[in-house]
């Protein structure tokens, strides 16, 4: 049997562990090396171990992003939400729109709203953990690789962790005279400028200076009489870096990155009725560009930061130092009923609109350390290790404000609650890698981790308050042990056990002067995974191939209230997964290359005692309901956790030939994903439709590629449908956004 039919085999023997549902795709296009042959793949190289290698040779699934395909994605001046769904298994969506995004990876995120929520999903940028949801959503420009990290990563990112880690990395300083600027202009008055501009200051200092505006006009109208508010969604958002690299010579290197946003614009509109009882479908005469509404709507957020990471290489030992340092000041007002008026405050509408609300979030104050200290060997021997210890610290204030009375129509200020939160982060790690043999390797890895964190919650209600405290210290190992064996050149196979740890999160948006925070106690995570990495045919084609089985104790929760703008956490006795993940790649010919892949994930709550409040009369539950305490809740044993789709396919198919000085280029990019439950029970209005949506650049570049200019198009069928909800009695949602398009122009110099 032909030695590559036989491997080919093996990959497809791995995918098959359970039924694909299609063959779409992901792209892994991270390079480091020059083409070796014409019509070969690039080398990928990761950095997912805290060590430079090839992602073939890494023990897990993992999935990168870079070049090309990260300009296609952000062409309409896209939020980080661009990555939702272009990586098997990742999910990415927000209730505040371009801030707060969270992450899902293999089904396992956070639906919470609140302003310290913690997520599942660890965000590293530039190594700099970013642990409040506001940071996480700084903008993308100037990135030189985008890793996605599959699965538990508590040994070497920590706490937080237990689905996976997505690691954005910056493009460096170098010491040569370089740079670029890319510009946009859209549909709806976008504007998106971009550039970036490196200095050889001298022989041992370089500097590089990345600079991103962002600007979209308002394209949607309200109508109402003496509305506060007339139009909405649209934003400026302006983020800047700024890098110095000092290498005094070749063992020593110093790097200081400050970089700071600043975005004003619309909250997430939440539109009132705009779901069919009984079914997810749209209303009849659902109107995107319309939005009547007595509330107001505004959304700030200005994040500023630091980091300063120094190496030093010694024989045998190379020793890191990584500071960071983030704040953030954030407001969002919005109109959480999604109409005006009220039952009882007539006119009403869009349709019934049993109660008023309108609230306003804000972070007041924000600050967050973290240090890191690391050693590793860097001889050439079979045995490599890592060991480090870190610290973190954050302090962060958050105030809600309730706008829920009606003066001369208008909703005037009526209560607010405080939430003031302390947490603090200890922990000391190390891994170690052992070559038994040319073919087969060893890694294993350990973490302690010590978490204490202190919780003050507020409520006023002129001319009275009530407070409550919470406290809680929590400390955790995790741990790791994964092997590679190499087939051959092109074939390794890896298995991977792994752990994951989510420290306990607390929340205190209070409803009244009776309410009580919540708490979640800490989640622990264990990862099971097996998979194959192969070059094919000459390296123009590659894949990637993992099946996962997952189990999560004491995973954290949050429920909503059905009838108040209020979240609970909860603890669910265990929740499982399993799955499959395929990633391809190839280089069909001169002219055409493709990708894709697929994810299967499927996920189940296992907690026969667990109930939360399903909506009122408004929709129609599906799960099974009992009556306790003169109510009604619904039973979650057995539902699939939220947002957290079955399948996943994504793809992407290029075009190019040769045209004058240039080429001309044609590529198109594809997600698809099955249903999912907005919430933890499950409804027939609050279940997401499948959903296909796909983007094309058409462009021309020339003089070696120094320049390029295309015309672009998202969500070019422009499918418009639901993709959230609140979770009160009138069938408000949230949808997707409509269809865009533009043209670009990029320089390299």
């Amino acid at each position: 049997m032909d030695k590559r039919l036989k491997h080919s085999l093996i990959a497809l023997a791995v995918a098959g562990a359970f039924p694909l549902h299609g063959a779409f795709a992901q792209e892994a296009t991270t390079t480091t090396e020059e083409v070796k042959k014409p019509g070969q793949l690039e080398t990928v190289i990761v950095t997912a171990q805290r060590r430079a290698e090839n992602i073939k040779d890494v023990p897990m699934a993992i999935a990168t992003l870079k070049g090309e395909k990260l300009d296609v994605l952000t062409s309409g001046g896209q939020d980080i939400r661009f990555l939702n769904g272009r990586s098997p298994s990742v999910s990415v969506e927000s209730d505040y729109g371009r801030t707060f995004p969270r992450f899902y990876i293999r089904g396992l995120g956070n639906t919470d709203f609140d302003l310290n929520a913690s997520q599942p999903v660890g965000l590293v940028m530039d190594d700099i953990v970013q642990e409040n949801p506001m940071l996480k959503g700084f903008p993308v420009f100037d990135v030189d690789q985008v890793e996605v990290l599959r699965g538990p990563q508590g040994t070497l990112f920590g706490r937080n962790s237990p689905a996976g880690v997505i690691k954005f990395d910056s493009a460096k300083p170098v010491f040569r005279q370089e740079g670029y600027v890319n510009a946009g202009f859209g549909k709806d008055r976008v504007r998106n400028l971009e550039g970036a501009y490196n200095i050889p200051v001298n022989d041992v200092l370089a500097a590089r200076i990345s600079l991103q505006s962002q600007h979209r006009g308002d394209r949607v109208h309200n109508d109402r009489p003496g509305a506060p508010i007339a139009d909405f969604e649209g934003y400026k958002d302006n983020a800047g870096r700024i890098q110095f690299l000092l290498k005094p010579n070749k063992d020593f290197s110093a790097l200081l990155n400050v970089h700071a946003r600043d975005m004003d614009g619309n909250a997430t509109l939440f539109r009132a009725n705009i779901l069919k009882k009984g079914t997810n479908e749209l209303v009849d005469n659902f109107d995107y560009k319309s939005y009547p509404t007595d509330g107001g709507n505004e959304q700030h957020l200005k994040n500023k930061g630091a980091s300063l990471r120094l190496r030093w290489d010694t024989p045998g030992l190379t020793f890191h130092s990584i500071t960071g340092y983030e704040t953030l000041d954030f407001y969002s007002r919005g109109d959480v009923d999604g109409g005006y008026g009220a039952s009882f405050h007539p006119p009403m509408g869009p349709g019934f609109i049993p109660f008023p609300v309108e609230t306003a979030d804000l972070i007041p104050d924000h600050k967050q350390w973290s240090q890191e200290f690391r050693v590793e060997s860097n001889n050439k021997g079979p045995l490599q290790w890592i060991a480090g210890l870190f610290y973190f610290d954050e302090h962060i204030q958050i105030d809600s404000i309730s706008f829920d009375s009606f003066t001369a129509g208008n909703p005037q200020n009526a209560a607010y609650s405080t939430q003031q939160q302390d947490a603090k982060s200890y922990a000391a790690f190390g891994t170690i890698n052992y070559t038994v043999n040319e073919a087969f390797k060893l890694r294993a890895g350990l973490r302690y981790t010590k978490d204490k964190k202190d919780f003050i919650a507020t409520r006023v209600e002129p001319p009275q308050s009530a407070s409550n405290t919470l406290n809680n210290t929590s400390s955790n190992v995790s741990w790791d042990l994964s092997g590679t064996y190499t087939v051959d050149k092109d074939t390794n196979v890896f298995g991977r056990i792994a752990t994951g740890y989510r420290a306990p999160s607390m929340q205190g948006r209070l409803f009244d002067l009776t309410s009580k925070p919540s708490q979640a106690d800490a989640e622990k995570a264990v990862s099971v995974e097996f998979g194959v990495k192969q070059d094919l045919f000459d390296r123009r084609a590659r894949m990637s191939a993992t099946v996962f089985n997952y189990r999560v104790k004491d995973k954290q929760l949050t429920a909503g209230s059905g009838s108040v703008n209020m979240n609970q956490l909860v603890n669910a006795d265990k929740v499982t997964g399993r799955g499959v993940e395929l990633d391809l790649q190839a280089n069909l010919s001169d002219a055409w290359a493709v990708t894709f892949g697929t994810s299967y994930n499927d996920t189940k709550i296992k907690d026969a005692n667990l109930f939360v409040q399903p909506c009122g009369g408004g929709c129609t539950v599906l799960d099974p309901t009992k009556a306790i305490a003169g109510g009604t809740v619904a039973v979650i044993d057995g539902n699939p956790l939220p947002r957290a789709p079955k399948w996943q396919h994504n793809f992407t198919l290029r075009f190019s030939q040769p045209l004058g000085d240039g080429e001309i280029y044609a590529y198109t990019d594809w997600a698809y994903r099955t249903s999912y439950n907005f919430f933890l029970y499950e409804a027939a209005e609050y279940k997401a439709k499948e959903l296909l949506e796909g983007g094309l650049r058409v462009g021309y570049r020339w003089n070696d590629g120094k320049y390029e200019l295309a015309a672009y198009g998202r969500n070019i069928t422009n499918r418009i449908q639901a993709l959230g909800a609140i979770d009160f009695n009138n069938l408000t949602g949230i949808v997707n956004e409509p269809r865009t398009y533009g043209v670009q122009f990029k320089a390299n110099f």
